[in-house]
Parts: C-alpha cells; structure tokens; sequence
C-alpha cells in the first residue's frame, strides 16, 4: 500500500488531466454514436441551399458537397459548372443513406456521417444563386486551375492538394495491393516538411514566437486547401500542441500528445471513428512513437526504414484485414523502395512542379515508372493473402500479440517471424472451419447466393446478380463492390464453381467482371446460349459445362440439375440445384417457373426441404401452392431489391409459404446459414 501511495505521488498532474480527457472522450463518442443529434434538415424538403465546399465530376454525375444547414451531399445526374464558394439552390428529393445490408463491407452511410452528412438529396435542378466567392474559396479555385493543365495533376492534386480521386483506378488498386496508398496522403512527414520551410523562412523575419503563431495559421489554411483529409488534421494539430508544449515546456509526452491530438479531433467530430484514414492515421503514429526507442536502435537508413515499415505494417493490418480481407506480406519490403522514392524525390519534386510548370514533363515520367513497378508488383499474387474477416474478440487479440511481440523485439529478443506464421495461419483458416454454410447475398433485384462447404472443400457462388443502368446513371458493379469483396471477406481467393442458372441479367449481369477480377475452375451454364452465355465462352479460359439436367460432385458433396424442359425460354430453364449438405436438404429455384415446378413434381419424389430458394424473387408465377405444399421448406429465402417495380415477392406467394421462415433481402439484408445446426444470421 505504501509503495502504491508513492508512485501516485510520482503521478504528473498533467498525466492525470489527460487520462481524464481519454475517459471525457471514450464517453462522449459512445455517447454521440448511441444518440446521434437529429438531422436538421427534414426528408420531406424538396429545395435546398448552401455553399459549395467540394465537388467531383465523373462522365454521368455530378457530386457536390454543400455547407447548407449542415453539411450535405447532392448527386446531380446532368452536367453542372460548379466553383467552390458559389451558393446553389438545388430541387429535388432527400434521402436518407442506408447501413450497409451484407456483412463486413463497406458503410456508406457510416462514411458519410464521418464528414458530418445525414442526407443526400438526389438533384433534378441547379441554379446559382449567388456568385460572390468568399477569399478563402477564391484562393482553393485558383490552386485548382493552377494545375488544370499539367500532365501530372493527378499527382499534384493528390501530394499537394489532398485529392487523389483523378489517379487511374487500376493504378490505385495497384497501390493498395502493394500495401501503400499511405504515400499518396498528405502525411505527418510532408507536413513537417512544410512547417519547418515555413519556420525557416519566418524565422529570419520575425521573432521566434511570431514565427510559430504564422506557420499555424498556414497550417489551418492549408487545412481548408486540402479539405480535412485524417492525415492533415492529426499533423497539424499534433504540430499545435507539439509547439504550445514547447513554448510553455509542459513536458507532455509526445504519445499523449497524440492522444490529445486524436480527443481533440473527436470532440469536434465523434463520428469521425468511422473514418479509415483517421483510424489508420492515428493507429500507425500510436505505434510508431511507442517503439521510438526501437526504431532508434538502426542507424542505417534502410535498416531503419524496414523496421518502420514492419511497424507500421502490422500495426495496421488487422484493420487493413477488416476492411479489404487482403494483406501482401511484400509491403515492407515494397515500402522500402518507395518510401525513399517518395519521399526525397517525388513529394518535394511535386512541391516544386506545382510552382515552376515546367518541371510538370520531368516530374511525369518520375511518375511512370513509380506507376509501371507498382503495377508490376502488384501482379506477383504469391504473398498477396486473402485474409477472412475477424471478430471483435480475435481483432483485439491481434493487437495484444503484436504489442507483446513488439515490445519483445524492443527488448532485443526478435520474434517477428512469429507474425507471419500467424498471417498463414490466419489465410489458411478455413481448412479448419467446421462448419458449410449458405449465403443469401443481397445483390439488390438479382440473385447471388455463396455456398461454402466445410474444411475448404469446395465453394460455389450460384449467380451473381447484375443492375441494368438507367436514367443515364451510372451502372453500379456488384462484382467489384459486393461480391467479391464478401468472398474475400470469407477468406475465399478462388471459386470452385461459378453457376449461372440462366442469362437474364440480374443473375448473370456480373459474370465477366467476376471473370477478369477473380479466379474461377469451373463455370456451368444452362443449355440456352444467349448472347451473354457466348460472351462467357469467349472470355473464360477454364472449363464451362452447359447442363439442365445431371450432377456434379465437389468431393463429398453433390449437386443435382434437376429441370430438363429445355423449352428455349429463360425463366423455365432455369437450372434447378438440389443438394443435401450436413443432412439438410437445399433446393434452390433460380427464376423457375409454375410450369418448371410442375416438372419437378411429376418427374422427381421431392423430399421436405430444410432450405428453399424461392423461384424468381418471390413472384406470382412461380411458387405454386401444390409445389410449396410437397417441399413444406422450413426456411423461405427470397432475393428481391427495395422498390423494385415488379413489387416483388407479391403477397399471394408470401402467404403460401407463411408456415416457413422467410427472409427477404429488401427486409433483411444478406441473410447467412449456418447448414450444420441452421443458425441464421441477417445483415440487418
């Protein structure tokens, strides 16, 4: 008790006032999370004004950010001149963004409310109602036609003005996969760059505590420029507080610095939690300045930089890993050519080409070839891991063993290798499940459904939903955004089977995006060859088999075909799947109608099914009384999209299957089965 009672004494008044702000902080945003503030816009407004404070364009729609009551976004689907400062006047319809309704994926609605955004109203009209810049905007727009007619904007707009939406996709998905989309934020590093040529300049001019006062307040303007991207809001105010702890010699330490820095930018803004750039931000710089003392202990540069990219790389891969589902064990040692290249070459080259244009040709090909060895190394898929989504529990774990590993290497007992061997363990996971399991994805109107067989013995993705582009907006990929991203959130890197039941397009729509993006042995089609089904052939380089009736087998499971009508239209040759998996019965419908139900009930002895997936999304021409009777499904699983048209499922066919559980993705979301003991779990 007594040596208890003497290290309070040794406690520093300002350690204990900024353990109290943590705990302030943690309340406020739990509190502010579980209570969000009401919006103070209505859903029912149709007119809306504000200022312009971002906007992108892209060939079919306009995004503008306004600052009207509160912040908010409007999607205009027409070609609109905006200069940011102007005031709109804008027509149209509120909405309100939605949770994300399939597991582990990307939330809009939570990224919105990170810049502070409730609603998005969809705009049919725009006009300018005022003209009148204010000087702040005034000086962002002429930065902006500053470089509107360099070769390298991309670049300068990502490195100097924090806007790297005009970067080429592929280019950017190269980064991420190489593990450093890091380097094209504007980072602690770039800002002590320019704070201390700013210091520099000043300092000859001014006095030393004026000099600091000038250099803030260009750090809170080039706050504004770079529109308060994570990166730059921690940098500049860990560079405040830094400076007031100098000048007032507070003696705060530089990690509770940090962790000010991260309460201060809460308080403003607790749903900033949700923002990746400030997790990771904060999460790596937490890290780093933890194991200063070992960063420390290499003196040579590259040495040093390896084991900053070590750091850094596993201080953020498990949320890397919850986000992406990807990690590529290269990245270190991919970091170790272009952190340098970056850093002494292209960031201060881009500084200087952003003033003298006619550096812009020499900085672009700089660019090339950091572009084309990015590309490159992106394509060696040997250490590119798909990593399944984790819980909670395990993501906490993750943390503790990396600090203890961390710590230990610090100490000078170097277990790295450890982390590693736990990333193979963690990739090769499934070989290990025990348990199938089938998902209802929620494709909007389309069907998707991933089947998932135990110890990795087999994985089959049964359509793959597809949405037709209408009113000249542009067409959504659910490849890209949905499917894929859920497999590898599985921990799936390649399909056994990619079944198209049939080619209407909001079963098949995705086929060649899943082609070009993601690996696949097998493709079975049905045996009616549209125009899509040949486009398949063309394109696929593996095994394609057309079938209507017949089996296949995935080790020990079986898939049985069961329509064999053949009657050259789409819905009634649908391929009907029937499977038995963990002592369930399954059967799965596609867009199969009466007139395909009727076959089955005269041509097989159909069993009770433990799982049924309701023929075409619930509709009145499929799901016949005598046909549900004879199947009695325990559970009813409908993929239908919110407001579709067709009205689909139409309620005569709900009423018929009212003795099942019915889950519905409009409803529901994504709905996953667990198929050994029939645990459902919904995305909604």
């Amino acid at each position: 008790m007594i040596v208890f009672m003497k290290k309070l004494k040794t406690i520093s008044p300002f350690n204990i006032i900024v353990f109290a702000i943590i705990l302030i902080t943690i309340l406020y945003v739990i509190f502010n999370i579980l209570n969000p503030a009401p919006s103070k816009y209505s859903k029912d407004e149709t007119e809306i004004t504000g200022i312009i404070y971002e906007c992108k364009k892209t060939d079919k729609k306009t995004a503008i950010n306004i600052k009207g009551k509160e912040n908010i976004l409007i999607n205009f689907y027409d070609n609109f001149n905006c200069r940011l400062g102007q005031t709109i006047t804008a027509q149209g319809e509120m909405q309100k963004p939605q949770n994300n309704t399939n597991f582990y994926l990307f939330n809009y609605k939570n990224y919105l409310l990170s810049q502070k955004i409730n609603y998005i109203f969809q705009a049919d009209k725009i006009e300018v109602t005022n003209k009148n810049i204010p000087l702040i905007y005034q000086i962002k727009n002429t930065l902006n036609k500053h470089i509107e007619n360099y070769q390298s904007k991309p670049y300068l707009n990502a490195l100097v003005l924090g806007n790297d939406d005009e970067i080429n996709e592929n280019i950017q998905n190269s980064y991420q996969t190489n593990g450093i989309t890091h380097l094209l934020a504007i980072s602690g590093a770039q800002i002590t760059l320019f704070s201390s040529i700013l210091l520099f300049l000043f300092n000859k001019i001014f006095s030393k505590n004026t000099s600091y006062l000038i250099t803030i307040i260009f750090l809170l303007i080039y706050l504004f420029i770079t529109d308060f991207q994570s990166s730059v809001i921690r940098a500049t105010i860990f560079f405040i507080i830094l400076t007031i702890n100098k000048q007032f010699d507070l003696k705060l330490n530089t990690i509770f610095i940090l962790i000010i820095t991260a309460c201060f930018i809460l308080i403003i803004n607790p749903f900033i939690i949700y923002s990746l750039g400030f997790v990771l931000s904060f999460t790596v710089s937490f890290y780093l300045i933890l194991f200063k003392n070992l960063i420390d202990k290499y003196q040579n540069y590259f040495s040093k930089t390896l084991v900053i990219s070590l750091i850094a790389f596993f201080s953020s891969a498990p949320i890397i890993i919850n986000t992406f589902f990807k990690l590529n064990l290269l990245s270190p040692i991919i970091n170790l050519y272009f952190v340098p290249l970056m850093t002494f070459i292209i960031y201060p080259l881009a500084l200087i080409t952003f003033v003298f244009k006619p550096l812009d040709i020499i900085f672009l090909n700089i660019i090339n070839v950091m572009e084309n060895v990015s590309l490159k190394l992106s394509n060696i898929d040997l250490f590119n891991l798909s990593l399944c989504h984790v819980n909670i529990l395990i993501f906490i774990i993750y943390y503790i063993v990396i600090t203890i590993i961390l710590y230990k290497w610090q100490k000078g007992q170097n277990n790295i290798l450890i982390l590693f061997i736990i990333l193979m363990i963690h990739h090769n996971i499934n070989y290990i499940n025990p348990v199938s399991s089938l998902t209802m994805i929620d494709v909007g109107q389309g069907d998707s459904f991933l089947l998932k067989l135990k110890h990795n013995k087999g994985n089959i993705l049964i359509d793959t939903g597809g949405e037709l582009p209408y009113d000249d907006k542009e067409p959504y990929d659910i490849a890209k955004n949905i499917t894929i991203p859920y497999m590898q959130a599985e921990g799936i890197d390649k399909l056994d089977y990619l079944i198209i039941t049939h080619g209407d397009f909001d079963h098949a729509g995705m086929t060649l995006n899943l082609i070009k993006n993601f690996k696949i042995k097998n493709i079975i089609l049905n045996k009616e060859n549209n125009e899509l089904a040949n486009k398949i052939i063309k394109k696929f380089q593996g095994k394609i088999t057309n079938i209507s009736e017949g089996s296949i087998k995935i080790n020990s499971t079986t898939l049985e075909f069961l329509n064999g009508l053949n009657t050259h239209n789409e819905n009634d040759d649908s391929l009907i799947i029937y499977s038995k998996i963990e002592d369930k019965n399954i059967l799965l419908m596609g867009d199969a109608s009466n007139k395909s139900e009727e076959y089955l009930l005269n041509t097989y002895n159909l069993s009770k099914m433990d799982i049924l997936k309701v023929g075409h999304h619930g509709s009145n021409t499929s799901s016949s009384k005598k046909f549900i009777q004879k199947v009695s499904p325990k559970i009813s699983l409908i993929s239908a999209g919110k407001n579709n048209v067709y009205g689909h499922p139409h309620q005569e066919t709900l009423d018929k299957l009212k003795n099942s559980k019915i889950l519905v993705t409009k409803k529901d979301g994504a709905v996953k089965i667990n198929l050994n003991d029939l645990t459902i779990n919904t995305a909604r």
